[in-house]
């Protein structure tokens, strides 16, 4: 496996962490990079540094990331976000990983790009019920910020600093998974 090809698939997952947190956020990102010739893409998802895809995901971006300061309607966008981060996970994942077998390339895809950014979107979804549980929705603005802030910085990393990216993927796996166990119910504990 060449370097190339690691720090696409390092790139993939930091992305797909980040379409957890905000599903149009990276997917903007990816584009711009496209566009700016910062990363080269898959020859079939070339489209997505297009101008038409960076004006569509550009405006799908902002419209997504005010909604989700709205409370009541980021409860809302939460209920179709796992779903969607899952898709959009996989999908960054296949238009970033160079040189690996369509077998190997779909298998990454689903697993860890789906699948990181699925984890990460139903932990985000849990977060802000709890936010709406105990402050009604007032506390869920500040929720959305850090979501939104990490969404960003998440980005930035996955596309500067692939591997960097792939690290902080790793250690934030590792607290979803450390948080899971301290509040998982007690019923379920013996089991």
């Amino acid at each position: 496996m060449s370097v190339e090809t690691i720090i696409s698939i390092c790139l993939g997952i930091g992305l797909s962490a980040s379409v957890g947190f905000r599903v149009f956020l990276p997917l903007f990102a990816l584009s711009l990079a496209s566009y700016f010739d910062v990363w080269q893409l898959n020859e079939s998802w070339q489209w997505i540094g297009s101008t038409a895809t960076l004006i569509t995901l550009g405006v799908a971006t902002l419209v997504e990331v005010f909604a989700y300061f709205i409370p009541y309607i980021d409860n809302l966008l939460d209920s179709i976000t796992v779903p969607l981060a899952a898709l959009a996970g996989t999908a960054i994942m296949l238009s970033t990983v160079a040189d690996l077998s369509p077998v190997i390339t779909w298998s990454l895809a689903i697993i860890a790009g789906g699948g990181t950014a699925a984890t990460v979107a139903g932990t985000s979804t849990t977060t802000r019920l709890a936010s709406t549980a105990t402050t009604g929705g007032l506390g869920n603005p500040i929720v959305s910020a850090l979501e939104t802030g990490t969404s960003v910085v998440m980005s930035l990393i996955s596309i500067f600093l692939p591997v960097l990216a792939a690290i902080l993927v790793v250690f934030i796996l590792f607290v979803i998974f450390k948080l899971y166990k301290k509040f998982r119910s007690p019923n379920t504990k013996n089991l």
